[in-house]
């Protein structure tokens, strides 16, 4: 939370530069010697107040909202330690800050403050989440906020931030709306998207099961599995494959017998699980407990596909469930680039134990919004948002990437992992192998793809 007992740093920083350099600006302009508009360019208190900016004191206050109960409870303590380790690496240094480029951040806070932080408890639930995000906005005066690990608090976190005029920065959110039709200035997300999930399965899961398949889908009732199901069922019946039915499935469900029930009575020979954190444990369980794997079904042995999957959930299922069942994430630790390996060893050293997908994502998102506000030389919304529009930047994981202006969407390579078999895994966290790095070109599209308005710089 809050470190208030170090000092803040003392050299100055490119805001206090641009200060000094603005009051010599005056001067000449007064003089008659320098344009009066190059005091406009470089005096930073001539923007308008605007949510929380100005910053005033020493600090700046960041605020994270993360699932601390619910069913992805499990991502948001890990996603919390990440935030911790990011805040400490951008006031001391270390991790990423060794291997992001380009890179603006001296180690020594943003913009010469020293950066705090206040927590609270998105509870798996739009609305908790919202009222603490409201909350920090108001009563901590947070310049940023970020968290979540489900699409619908992002959403509603979202629209938040475009009222209040403080920018957003998405955690776990794997809905095509987020930067789809509910995009927003305000809010940016790093996570990959269901689309680019099914683009990178699809084609994957034929050519391992083969493109003569019918499958069933079991579906989390909310914004992140309707468009994942759209996307999985678009994908895999490009590769040939038949959709028998879909089931939607309340958030939080413990006992989906009825539903496997359903799929047992099918034709189906492919089970697809659009389920997350402990939603999917308990699907993918419960399904083997029912003998998915062990039947035959036209002749073809019936497999069990988890589109997005994480670390997390894979250790919550067990070995023996999650054992040849392939998804996607949108990081994993054994990439083994610079970047990732510098943050997978502070988070161990930390914490004891290695990073999930949930944990690098919100770590990478605190120090781009810090970084913009260096290359910014403000912590002014609209100029920030600017500065984070269309960033290319590298040293943060296994490939470029790139910020897209026209939705606020990252692009980058992702993965297709396969549950390990009990005799493969060497440690309680080698769960996951990987089956492909899916090159970006691969999962890009269009912005116009996915219709949807931004919003103004400056909210009404």
């Amino acid at each position: 939370m809050t470190d208030r007992d170090k000092k803040a740093p003392t050299n100055p920083s490119r805001r206090t530069i641009l200060k000094g350099t603005a009051a010599g600006a005056g001067a000449l302009a007064f003089s008659g010697i320098a344009p009066s508009y190059f005091m406009r360019n470089a005096w930073a208190q001539e923007y308008p107040a605007l949510g929380n900016f100005p910053v005033s004191g020493s600090t700046a206050t960041y605020g994270f909202v993360v699932p601390l109960t619910g069913s992805y409870a499990d991502e948001g303590a890990d996603e919390l330690k990440a935030y911790e380790l990011a805040v400490k690496h951008i006031n001391e240094g270390g991790g990423m800050l060794d291997t992001m480029k380009p890179l603006s951040l001296t180690g020594q806070g943003v913009l010469g403050k020293k950066i705090e932080w206040v927590q609270g408890d998105a509870q798996t639930n739009p609305d908790a989440a919202r009222a603490a995000a409201r909350r920090m906005i108001e009563r901590d005066n947070v310049i940023m906020f970020s968290g979540g690990s489900s699409s619908a608090v992002a959403v509603a976190q979202q629209y938040l931030a475009q009222e209040k005029g403080v920018i957003f920065m998405c955690g776990l959110t794997h809905s095509n709306d987020t930067t789809g039709k509910d995009r927003r200035r305000y809010g940016f997300r790093e996570f990959f998207n269901a689309y680019m999930s099914g683009q990178a399965l699809g084609p994957i899961v034929a050519q391992e099961y083969g493109t003569d398949r019918v499958a069933f889908h079991l579906t989390a009732d909310y914004t992140w599995g309707h468009t994942q199901y759209e996307s999985m069922k678009d994908s895999t019946e490009r590769q040939g494959w038949t959709t028998a039915n879909n089931i939607m499935t309340p958030l939080g469900t413990r006992d989906y017998s009825q539903y496997l029930t359903a799929v047992l009575n099918s034709e189906a020979d492919v089970l697809v699980l659009n389920h997350y954190g402990a939603d999917m444990v308990n699907s993918l369980t419960q399904a083997i407990r029912f003998g998915m794997r062990d039947r035959q079904v036209n002749g073809k042995d019936m497999v069990v596909v988890v589109p997005l999957y994480s670390r997390l959930m894979a250790a919550g299922a067990g070995l023996e469930s999650i054992e040849g069942v392939l998804g996607t994430t949108n990081w994993h630790q054994t990439a083994g680039d610079p970047g990732s390996e510098a943050f997978i060893k502070a988070f161990e050293e930390a914490y004891g134990a290695p990073p999930s997908q949930a944990a690098q994502t919100v770590y990478v998102q605190t120090l781009l919004f810090s970084d913009a506000a260096e290359r910014a030389g403000t912590f002014y919304p609209p100029e920030m948002i600017k500065a984070l529009e269309d960033h290319e930047y590298d040293g943060m994981g296994p490939s470029p990437s790139l910020y897209r202006g026209a939705d606020h969407q990252v692009f980058k390579d992702i993965f297709v992992v396969r549950g390990k078999a009990p005799s493969a895994s060497t440690s309680e966290f080698d769960l996951l192998e990987v089956v492909q790095q899916v090159p970006r070109s691969q999962v890009e599209y269009p912005p116009d793809m996915m219709p949807g308005e931004l919003g103004p710089y400056e909210p009404a």
